[in-house]
């Protein structure tokens, strides 16, 4: 982490439903000389949603601060796993009041459709702004989504630009893999893969991410982060990061600037993608996507 501080990146992702990890950067900032920004979220367990209210959104954004030692925390990240429970509204509501009395700077929502944002936002909860999945194959948060952020100034923290480590030259020529994979969010993303390309469509990808990377004198993964920086209304890419093995990577991402040729040759060897709004596929519980969520991690 400190690495990554002493390199320039100086805001950190995290969850209060992340088993450890608040605490562990809570105890990370204080040595830090420089300022560091944490984003957390609020993800009400599935299993109470209908018993959410003002005394339990209280409690849990507290005990983020507690965990990561800060009076304010600086971004919430908001997400709803139910829409049939109506009280989504009324806890972004909640959030909203503890944003005036001083407990968070800012509210975001991560992983919400089109409609529900809406509403949201037309109820008054000040989002700034929207961590959703985006990358090459999954460009959902392009269509509905993009059109309501650009008027909303809502702008999109976006996950999933390397799609968890497949796009690198690691799986480039590889036979498909088996499950089970090494992590769930290998599994993730390969459900993405199959959805978008298939596994010999997303070899086709690779060669030409390849051809363009070495153009611009980067790795695979640096143009699909590169690639996602460079969309409308995107603020960040969120790079996960067990170490810092692909921190040089990351950085030369930054660097990167794709022209009309590199982006037609990305657009066409991209295929179908991802049907649908944010995240509406992983909100079918008995499908694929929805399978392999957790929905019950708070009351840990």
């Amino acid at each position: 982490m400190a690495a990554f501080v002493d390199a320039g990146i100086t805001t950190f992702d995290c969850a209060d439903i992340y088993t450890g990890v608040e605490e562990l950067i809570g105890s990370f900032v204080p040595g830090v000389g420089q300022a560091v920004q944490v984003h957390t979220k609020y993800v009400p367990d599935l299993a109470t949603l209908d018993t959410v209210d003002l005394a339990v959104t209280r409690a849990i954004i507290d005990r983020s601060r507690t965990r990561l030692r800060r009076p304010a925390l600086d971004l919430v990240q908001f997400h709803w796993w139910d829409y049939s429970v109506k009280r989504y509204l009324e806890t972004g509501l909640h959030l909203e009041q503890l944003r005036r009395e001083g407990a968070i700077r800012h509210i975001g929502v991560t992983n919400f459709d089109t409609p529900h944002l809406r509403a949201l936002l037309d109820a008054g909860v000040s989002v700034v702004s929207h961590q959703v999945q985006y990358s090459l194959l999954d460009r959902r948060p392009a269509r509905a989504m993009a059109e309501l952020c650009g008027s909303r100034n809502v702008r999109f923290l976006c996950y999933g630009s390397v799609l968890g480590g497949f796009l690198g030259e690691r799986w480039l020529g590889v036979a498909e893999p088996r499950e089970p994979l090494e992590n769930r969010s290998l599994t993730k993303y390969k459900l993405i893969i199959d959805e978008a390309l298939g596994w010999d469509g997303f070899q086709d990808l690779l060669q030409s991410l390849r051809r363009i990377a070495e153009r611009h004198g980067v790795t695979i993964g640096a143009i699909g982060i590169a690639w996602v920086l460079a969309q409308p209304h995107v603020a960040a890419a969120i790079v996960g990061a067990r170490d810092t093995s692909h921190l040089q990577e990351t950085l030369s991402a930054l660097k990167v600037r794709l022209d009309p040729q590199d982006r037609a040759i990305l657009d066409r060897a991209c295929g179908r993608g991802v049907a649908g709004d944010v995240y509406e596929l992983e909100r079918d519980r008995e499908g694929p996507h929805g399978r392999i969520m957790k929905y019950n991690l708070n009351r840990r």
